[in-house]
């Protein structure tokens, strides 16, 4: 079997409801990823395991703040002249602090991907839209055609397909996206707020404490924001101005 040309055609359309939850995934994705930056701002530490703090060690550190290697605590010193007095500790310099908008708006933004994921999900698994054009065949997960599609992409040997007409390499990212990524970065960041971990401590156990889930939710972020750049790249590589039309007016 010959590996798919870039030259084939689908004169087949997006469907309505493909366009109007993908645009608002988008908008609700692209706020995740700024408040999401601006909390990463506020702490730029990532731990493992149950606790992390700026009292305990990190298992690293993201250069994107000044909040980055902001040098530790002073000396702590006793409130009371006695011994097992409490001791207070202070950073070395006032930290930049926007935490609260910034966890309100992500908070926000993921019920808006969540609700509209779940929408997406529903009517693409009940109406065979998934099967049909999401999911890769067991025959086009054969060597030769993973690396003809895979040269193909590597040599930006690619032009413009109107409608679901996707490659392997875009059904496995597709299906790694819908049914990998988004899943744990909702899960992740569920087990990251104490009101769920309090009804389902099992999130904690399935991901090895809060701290880790925090680490776990920003790599897979981090994957869904390449994804994203590669999808965009790819767009404006085989014709922004069809793909826009395509995913918006034209039927």
């Amino acid at each position: 079997m010959k590996a798919p040309q870039p030259t084939d055609i689908n004169k087949t359309g997006h469907r309505r409801w493909v366009k109007i939850t993908h645009w608002i995934g988008t908008i609700g994705f692209l706020f995740l990823v700024f408040s999401g930056v601006e909390i990463l701002m506020v702490h730029p530490r990532l731990y493992w395991g149950d606790v992390g703090n700026d009292l305990t060690p990190a298992l690293f550190e993201i250069p994107i703040s000044r909040n980055y290697q902001h040098g530790g605590w002073d000396k702590g010193s006793p409130f009371f002249d006695y011994a097992g007095s409490p001791v207070s500790a202070s950073r070395t310099y006032d930290i930049f602090n926007q935490n609260s908008w910034g966890r309100s708006l992500h908070f926000l933004a993921a019920w808006l991907l969540v609700i509209t994921g779940i929408i997406y999900l529903l009517i693409g698994l009940f109406s065979g839209y998934i099967h049909r054009n999401l999911w890769p065949l067991v025959k086009e997960l054969s060597p030769k055609l993973l690396y003809g599609d895979f040269v193909n992409h590597l040599r930006m040997k690619m032009s413009f397909v109107k409608g679901p007409k996707y490659g392997v390499l875009q059904k496995l990212s597709y299906s790694a996206v819908i049914f990998i990524l988004l899943p744990v970065v909702v899960m992740t960041g569920l087990t990251m707020s104490p009101a769920i971990t309090a009804a389902c401590p099992w999130l904690l156990v399935l991901f090895l404490g809060a701290q880790s889930a925090r680490t776990i939710h920003f790599f897979a972020a981090t994957l869904l924001v390449l994804f994203l750049l590669v999808h965009v790249a790819m767009i404006i590589r085989t014709g922004f101005r069809q793909h826009m039309r395509a995913m918006t007016f034209e039927k």
